[in-house]
């Protein structure tokens, strides 16, 4: 009952939001990684973004004028991976804290000799368990293939359902912890591995920092560039595929969308 009160108080919420027709077009334009996506999936898609934009809470960091340009963006990238999930796995948070570009995070970490040593991390963002996620929005935003700053962090938010991020979010019904765990488990020993050899890899080489961000850097890559992960590591795209419930290789060559040059 809790939550089809929440669904329809998104609806309600949503339904008073003034987003111009050709807004969504000239922004769903600039997103080559939405083409594939089918007539039905790009009206869900448009539905969840105007309930997203409308349950979170928006804020501009140092200055930054929140444009419905801007919310309108993130709301798309961030609710392609719930595509097919939706959107109470976004829930239990609501914050969502916009910087003009990359920003400073100060940090703390104790070496093995129990010295506390301070810092300043120069990130692009980052998502809080139970709190909000911190992203920037660059008016030339990076057009890397497989990069996308926005599925990372909430990819981490998905991650974190079930806890702090570890790399294995809440699974469905019929997919195995266990074969989740052997796949992903080697695919990252076998990443940090090729990394730490210097080898130039078509994933980025982020991914070899932690089992989350392996996740998290995977996931960008299974909407941006999926062809490139099926072929690097075809059962992280199988698990992937299983946990989103999309298989954007397969959908994008069915509707002859051609690959993006890198």
């Amino acid at each position: 009952m809790i939550h089809r009160l929440a669904a329809w108080w998104r609806g309600r919420q949503a339904e008073r939001l003034d987003i111009p027709g050709e807004l969504w077009d000239t922004i769903e334009a600039g997103f080559w990684f939405l083409d594939h996506l089918s007539p039905d999936d790009r009206t869900e898609l448009r539905r969840l973004a105007r309930e997203f934009i409308a349950s979170k809470q928006w804020s501009g960091a140092q200055g930054l004028e929140l444009t419905p340009h801007i919310q309108l963006a993130l709301a798309l990238q961030a609710c392609l991976p719930i595509l097919h999930l939706g959107l109470d796995w976004y829930s239990g948070w609501v914050g969502i804290i916009v910087y003009p570009g990359d920003f400073i995070i100060p940090r703390q970490v104790m070496d093995d000799g129990g010295v506390v040593h301070e810092f300043d991390d120069q990130v692009m963002g980052e998502a809080w368990y139970g709190g909000p996620v911190l992203i920037s929005w660059f008016d030339d935003p990076d057009d890397t293939l497989g990069v996308n700053v926005v599925i990372h962090e909430f990819a981490h938010k998905l991650d974190m359902k079930n806890g702090d991020a570890d790399g294995m979010p809440p699974l469905h019904e019929g997919m195995s912890r266990k074969r989740w765990a052997a796949v992903m488990g080697t695919a990252f020993e076998d990443f940090r591995r090729r990394v730490d050899s210097g080898e130039d890899t078509a994933l980025d080489p982020y991914a070899a920092e932690l089992p989350s961000e392996f996740f998290a850097v995977a996931s960008e890559a299974f909407f941006e560039d999926p062809a490139m992960l099926r072929a690097d590591y075809a059962d992280v795209y199988d698990q992937l595929r299983l946990f989103y419930r999309q298989d954007p290789a397969v959908a994008a060559r069915n509707r002859d969308v051609p690959p993006k040059q890198p």
